[in-house]
């Protein structure tokens, strides 16, 4: 992904929106001053990072009937133990935006290091907490140092790299917390046959983060000494389509995740083992469609936002139809693969055509759409299936409004680059 010599409020770079052909490796005059190359030490520090927010949607699903066991006496614990799941996802939702505005006055890597350091502390919280309401309360803090930590961490992707470099961090951005949940998942279960407060010891793996952040992670050029640079407001008309088109693409991004077992169980597929390796194939098309994205993100994202929804569409309509299990692999293959082109294509539409100064609170905002999506799929799915007769006719549903979002975002991104060129 590059950026153009425009001016900060209108700059846009052609990987990023295929309206000019500006050389890849341009940056916007806004961007912060390269005084030293980032590589690979900063671009694990920041992936290693992200996959932070899978830990705290994955880790404690085995663990959930054990910790409502737990509380039993506790009043609403029926409500309240799927919380301590959910509440964090939602809480990236609500106060990404705000992590957006509070790095751009305090720094990037202040705000990670501290974020880092504090999900540590309010993540093993559990480990004593004596109450439900508490935990469910930690959890809630876990959510808002998450939305600050994804903030930040795809801020920082964007500041540091450029060109096709940028593209392929922010593809294995995707690999990553792909493969990290499919990990995530299987240690939450086997600290899980140790106790149901076991799993949350690996809230701690932030810590060491916080310290390799500090280590090897510096502020941009143009943030260091400059307390009282003007702030630049987002381009947000702009941005409305992407962000609004992102907030879908969370919905259709986890439909797939979520509705994968219940779609096996719905064909009498009964066996835990059978339904975790499907999900694992599954999880696998995912990496490998974010590994091949930077392939791919040349073409831009009026090619890959359209291929990403018209695959995960097209997957999500087959697991509605499928009969058996070939076919339900079949779709989750196809939906997979969909899905990782999916989110560093709509990050690449929304970011890649932002200043520096614009970037942090659009990269909030775009975080906090992903995960508002994300939040609202399963009740969404249940609303449908309630609605329309059957968990099948809601993935049609759903499937058809990728397919929808597939044609209907090729044809903005067509008309919005004449208009451009015009």
């Amino acid at each position: 992904m590059s950026e153009s010599t425009a001016s900060p409020t209108s700059a846009v770079n052609s990987s990023a929106s295929g309206f000019t052909n500006v050389p890849p490796d341009h940056r916007t005059a806004g961007d912060p001053v390269a005084s030293r190359p980032a590589g690979r030490a900063q671009a694990l520090v920041l992936l290693s990072s992200s996959c932070l927010s899978v830990l705290g949607a994955v880790l404690l699903a085995p663990v959930l009937p054990a910790i409502q066991e737990a509380f039993a006496g506790t009043a609403g614990v029926a409500a309240l133990a799927p919380i301590v799941l959910t509440a964090p996802a939602l809480m990236i939702g609500l106060t990404a935006p705000i992590a957006g505005r509070v790095l751009e006055r305090t720094g990037r890597k202040r705000l990670l290091v501290v974020a880092l350091l504090a999900y540590g502390v309010f993540g093993t919280a559990p480990l004593w907490l004596p109450s439900l309401e508490l935990i469910v309360a930690s959890r809630v803090l876990v959510g808002v140092t998450e939305a600050a930590i994804m903030t930040c961490c795809t801020t920082l992707l964007a500041d540091y790299f450029h060109g096709p470099q940028r593209e392929r961090y922010f593809g294995l951005q995707t690999v990553c917390t792909t493969v990290a949940a499919t990990l995530f998942f299987a240690l939450g279960g086997l600290l899980g046959a140790q106790g149901w407060r076991t799993p949350f010891w690996l809230y701690a793996a932030s810590l060491p983060l916080a310290l390799l952040a500090v280590r090897y992670l510096w502020e941009p050029s143009e943030r260091r000494g400059s307390a009282g640079t003007r702030q630049v407001r987002p381009p947000w008309r702009r941005l409305a389509v992407p962000l609004g088109v992102t907030l879908a693409g969370g919905l259709v991004f986890y439909t797939l995740i979520v509705e994968l077992s219940y779609v096996l169980d719905g064909i009498g597929v009964e066996s835990s083992a059978t339904i975790g390796l499907i999900s694992a194939v599954a999880s696998l098309a995912t990496a490998v469609g974010a590994f091949v994205f930077p392939r791919l993100a040349h073409r831009g994202p009026r090619v890959t936002v359209p291929l990403a929804f018209l695959l995960s569409g097209t997957g999500l309509t087959g697991l509605a139809f499928a009969s058996s299990t070939v076919w339900v692999v079949v779709g989750a293959v196809v939906a997979g693969l969909g899905n990782g082109l999916l989110l560093p294509a709509l990050v690449t539409w929304a970011l890649g055509a932002l200043t520096f100064s614009e970037r942090g609170r659009a990269t909030g905002v775009w975080t906090a759409a992903l995960f508002i999506g994300q939040f609202t799929c399963p009740l969404l799915v249940l609303a449908l299936s309630d609605a329309i007769s059957g968990l099948s006719s809601a993935l049609v549903v759903i499937g058809v409004l990728a397919v929808a979002l597939s044609l209907t975002t090729r044809v903005v991104r067509t008309t919005s680059a004449t208009t451009d060129r015009s």
